[in-house]
């Protein structure tokens, strides 16, 4: 069996007193203030410009993913109950499944496509606008 031993422990105040100077005021002084520390998020998500990227991003999103997924459940339940139909021939040994099993691959590229060609217009300069105003309002309660 190995031997461990704990290295000989330093003391400390924080070991004496059980407190974090960073959260507790020591005896006879004022705890300091709290200072914000970045951008005021409940004040952007209660924008009318980070709701209506949100409405935009989800109106995308949302329907795409809706779409995607029945079409992949449409080619599983076609590969699990319509064997003869996904077995007939198209050209050579290639099948109708055959082709629907590579139309999942490209209709995966060109949602993703889309999605950055969409993200690229819609949602980017949007998220750009709301961080300049973040900065800018840091702290700032209207």
């Amino acid at each position: 069996m190995h031997e461990v031993t704990r290295p000989p422990a330093t003391s400390n105040s924080l070991d004496e007193t059980g407190q974090l100077p960073a959260l507790f005021a020591r005896e006879g002084e004022e705890p300091a203030p709290a200072v914000p520390n970045g951008p005021d998020y409940d004040l952007i998500q209660r924008s009318p410009e980070f709701r209506t990227l949100r409405r935009r991003y989800r109106g995308f999103v949302f329907p795409m993913s809706i779409a995607f997924f029945l079409w992949y459940l449409t080619y599983v339940v076609l590969a699990a109950y319509a064997g003869d139909f996904m077995s007939t021939p198209v050209f050579g040994l290639v099948n109708v499944g055959m082709l629907l099993g590579l139309a999942q691959f490209v209709t995966t590229a060109l949602i993703t496509l889309c999605y950055v060609r969409f993200a690229n217009r819609q949602v980017d300069p949007r998220v750009a606008e709301l961080r300049e105003r973040a900065a800018v309002t840091e702290g700032i309660q209207q």
